[in-house]
């Protein structure tokens, strides 16, 4: 049986640069959807699934991030006072639910480098890495679906999604064969490649936002080579994993929003708004009611 995992790695040292001029002044991370910041949900999912230690990979400018996850004495006196309860316990979930470390990415060079500086801290076990931008609702969570495929598999897991053909450019793609005796949506990897043309990509299983690595991916990533802006891809530091072990994909049953774009970004405000009881209802009556058409810029 593998070890367990224990431990959620969420690289969140990016300068949000498509969501200028709001990203100016605060992280990306912390634009809310409705009324809770696009983190929380990944790091909600990583509790739900049995994983408390958090590690954070920040950056310059994300005080707000340390913040947030920290307890805030003056805000618990404020709402006790008050008696808001119901929020005063939702805030001290925020900070009692998990233990967070902190680690400084430094410079920003790629996903594998943001990975490869939180080996002192993951201290030889296995671990999930999260990205924030990819939020999925999912019973039971993204996360526990993959760690019930690792305890399966004993080996990396990678979570994919299939996506249109004119889309695979934009993602790391596997090539994979069906693995039946792990389950429904498991694959074995064959290759890896990352941002391929779409004349090329050898499927359209594209790799999102979680993945749960061995801690034998730091010296793939320390051996991999540069790409031509000068950073460490996590894809290339999995593809030369996979000379030495088998890695597994997972096709994640649940509904992915990517919210690093902005269209993204704007339907799972949407979707989770109208998953809300307390919203539901007047929110779509809202949008029934609207009659707008785009307007040029002149």
């Amino acid at each position: 049986m593998p070890s367990p995992v224990r431990k959620a790695v969420f690289p969140a040292a990016g300068l949000g640069t498509r969501f200028l001029p709001a990203t100016k002044a605060q992280p990306k991370e912390m634009l809310p959807l409705v009324d809770k910041p696009t983190i929380q949900y990944g790091v909600e999912e990583a509790v739900a699934s049995g994983v408390s230690n958090i590690i954070l990979v920040t950056g310059r400018g994300k005080n707000a991030i340390e913040d947030h996850f920290d307890v805030s004495t003056e805000l618990e006196t404020f709402l006790e006072s008050r008696g808001k309860l119901e929020q005063l316990e939702e805030i001290r979930a925020i900070s009692s639910l998990i233990n967070v470390s902190y680690v400084r990415q430094g410079e920003p060079l790629g996903l594998g480098h943001a990975v490869l500086v939180t080996e002192a801290m993951v201290a030889g076990e296995p671990f999930a890495v999260i990205l924030g931008d990819d939020v999925i609702d999912a019973d039971p969570p993204a996360l526990k679906q993959m760690i019930d495929v690792f305890d399966r598999a004993g080996g990396p897991v990678i979570a994919v999604e299939r996506v249109p053909e004119e889309q695979v450019s934009s993602y790391g793609i596997v090539d994979v064969e069906p693995a039946p005796e792990l389950g429904r949506g498991v694959y074995r990897i064959k290759d890896l490649v990352e941002k391929p043309p779409r004349h090329e990509a050898p499927s359209n299983l594209a790799i999102i936002g979680r993945y749960i690595l061995t801690p034998d991916i730091f010296d793939a990533l320390r051996e991999t080579t540069r790409d031509r802006s000068g950073e460490i891809q996590l894809t290339n530091g999995m593809r030369r994993l996979l000379q030495s072990r088998p890695l597994y994909a997972y096709e994640i049953d649940g509904v992915r929003h990517d919210t690093g774009n902005k269209l993204g970004f704007l339907k799972a405000v949407v979707y989770f708004a109208l998953k809300r009881p307390d919203l539901a209802g007047p929110f779509r009556e809202y949008l029934d009611s609207l009659n707008l058409t785009p307007t040029s810029k002149g």
